[in-house]
């Protein structure tokens, strides 16, 4: 009797730890669940507040290099006296760095136009890698094309303002006033167009880095 009475407190007894096991495996379960869910939830809110500062960035880049295609591109001046033989005019197309750099900054205008719809992707699907690895490699190009263009016309800018005795180049920013105001506001437009791509890239490494 008391070997029988032993082993059925025993087998009671393993009963009992089976239960409780069992109660704190289906305790924990939806705890650690739970705390995936709000982990994930938290990172897909993260990435959609910078995909939204990315979409609000692009739009500045646009505007920018838009302002800068539009004011070189209509940069003309003549100035009111000439003589029998000659017409004193300033052009941008008659110097090749100021070409290129409307060539440039209207490429990059219609980049940032056809990039939007792929920041609305990442703004809509914040986890989407793809979208982001796209913009990354079209942003790291334009970063080096934009600085290019404004750094050539910047160079062209600043003869036009001071001249270069050595090779006797004269400034011409008297003369011809109106014209190295709009062409030097075109050069600032550019550079601000560069730096919003340079941050644009910064932003999408981090995220794709966070992915």
């Amino acid at each position: 009797m008391e070997s029988s009475h032993s082993t059925k407190d025993n087998s009671e007894t393993a009963i009992l730890i089976d239960s409780k096991s069992a109660k704190g495996k289906s305790v924990a379960s939806p705890v650690a669940i739970t705390k995936a869910t709000t982990s994930h939830h938290q990172q897909g809110g993260w990435k959609r507040g910078v995909a939204i500062f990315d979409f609000i960035l692009r739009l500045c880049g646009l505007i920018a290099a838009l302002a800068a295609t539009v004011t070189m591109g209509t940069t003309d001046q003549t100035l009111p006296f000439f003589t029998q033989f000659f017409q004193f005019q300033a052009s941008y197309d008659d110097l090749p760095a100021f070409t290129f750099f409307v060539v440039a900054n209207a490429i990059a205008s219609g980049y940032l136009v056809l990039s939007l719809p792929f920041s609305i992707v990442c703004i809509v699907r914040p986890h989407a890698a793809g979208a982001r690895l796209v913009l990354l490699i079209f942003d790291t190009m334009l970063v080096a094309f934009t600085t290019a263009a404004a750094a050539s016309a910047a160079a062209i800018v600043y003869l036009a303002h001071n001249g270069n005795q050595n090779t006797n180049w004269l400034a011409i920013c008297q003369q011809f006033n109106d014209f190295c105001q709009r062409v030097s506001g075109a050069v600032v437009a550019s550079f601000i167009a560069a730096v919003i791509f340079i941050f644009l890239v910064v932003i999408s490494a981090v995220a794709l880095r966070r992915h």
